[in-house]
């Protein structure tokens, strides 16, 4: 309890902050998690989904208790239009996003991570001072001195994984308010998501609906420049009458796509959220931001035992190898649908035809959706496209 040493400190307990401790830990590297909160795994402001083939590249076997219930259908609602994609073949669950991260954190423990919780970080500083022109060869000394609510910790690498409150201090763009409830009602469908696009009411966004089973389910909206309790209180109101909340989250989503730099200073490492490693599209990122735990883990574990930082850079040109091209599809999908307003979305959305349906249903994957993006902007609907952007701009500006 009184050590205050160590090769690597990650400030964030949450998924990518628990799997690059947890990837670091299969060595005899010492690790220190600091997690704010007084829980692994709270707040909960996920909404859950991920496929399993996701979850085992992640080295997870979901538990019971982790598991809450499998998807079978995915609708995509406009004002006026919808389809219905089968999710059968994607094998795409919701898991409870507390239980996973006590799972990961119960792998790191038993590999000797050291986790504590209720101790915020202050701040960090490089200790002693480096100069700029100093070797890149991995030495025995202590990098950062991390100031903590239990007093300061010395470590060699430090890793970002404090999510969302740290990617905001230096990202103001990309921000969307959130709101997300934990409902029971009888109309819930028991494994269909249902995703409603409005640009009045969620614009940039949309409202969304993740069945956990037994007549529950995850409910939100997210928006820009909207009340977000209003918003949601009226979509609520919309499906039904007859419902119960029994939890309410509040939170702001990132859509901007990952920042420029995942290593900030000599052993300076960021991961997941802090580092925009959530998809654009929809801010989830279980797979995209807990693959950059492991990356940025396994880069650690290079460096200390080469001794040799430079393989740190492994970590962003594998992540970017792995999910950068279908990000750059992703923001580019974003930008597209952030220009049309409701007329322009229920045509496009009109123009989705059966065989496109069963394609993306056959061979989609949920964890890389750009493919069947692609599929629904095609080249049949890019003339749609482009009179539903020239037609949009006219009526805004009416």
């Amino acid at each position: 309890m009184n050590r205050v040493k160590y090769d690597v400190v990650v400030a964030g307990g949450s998924l990518s902050g628990l799997l690059t401790a947890r990837e670091i830990g299969k060595s005899s590297i010492s690790v220190k998690v600091l997690e704010a909160d007084h829980e692994i795994g709270t707040p909960e402001h996920c909404g859950g989904l991920v496929s399993l083939s996701g979850l085992r590249k992640l080295g997870i076997v979901p538990s019971h208790r982790t598991f809450r219930n499998h998807i079978t259908r995915a609708k995509i609602c406009s004002r006026c239009s919808s389809f219905v994609i089968d999710a059968k073949l994607q094998d795409v669950v919701a898991i409870d996003r507390r239980e996973l991260d006590k799972q990961i954190a119960f792998q790191a423990q038993e590999l000797g991570v050291e986790i504590t919780t209720m101790n915020s970080m202050k701040s960090v500083s490089t200790y002693p001072k480096l100069d700029e022109d100093q070797s890149h060869k991995a030495g025995n000394g202590y990098t950062y001195a991390v100031s903590t609510t239990e007093g300061t910790v010395y470590c060699k690498f430090f890793v970002d994984a404090r999510g969302l409150s740290s990617l905001i201090r230096k990202h103001r763009t990309g921000i969307l308010p959130s709101g997300q409830y934990e409902v029971f009602a009888p109309w819930i469908e028991p494994d269909t998501v249902e995703l409603y696009f409005d640009t009045d009411k969620y614009p940039g966004f949309f409202a969304w609906i993740i069945p956990l089973g037994d007549n529950k389910a995850k409910i939100g909206v997210a928006g820009r420049d909207i009340n977000i309790v209003n918003a949601i209180n009226s979509f609520l109101e919309s499906k039904g009458s007859t419902y119960s909340i029994s939890r309410k989250i509040f939170a702001p989503i990132y859509v901007s796509g990952p920042i420029r730099r995942f290593i900030d200073g000599r052993r300076f490492l960021i991961v997941g959220d802090a580092a925009g490693q959530t998809k654009p599209t929809t801010a989830g990122g279980i797979l995209s931001s807990g693959m950059g735990g492991i990356l940025a883990g396994r880069a650690i574990v290079e460096a200390i035992e080469q001794e040799d930082d430079l393989f740190l850079k492994n970590y962003p040109s594998e992540w970017h190898s792995i999910f950068g091209f279908e990000f750059k599809k992703l923001i580019l999908a974003r930008k597209i649908f952030e220009h049309l307003d409701n007329k322009a979305i229920d045509e496009l959305f009109s123009t989705v035809s059966r065989p496109t349906i069963a394609r993306i249903s056959q061979d989609g994957e949920f964890d890389f959706h750009s493919a069947p993006l692609s599929l629904i902007l095609n080249v049949k609907s890019t003339s749609s496209i482009v009179k539903g952007l020239l037609e949009s701009r006219l009526r805004r500006a009416e």
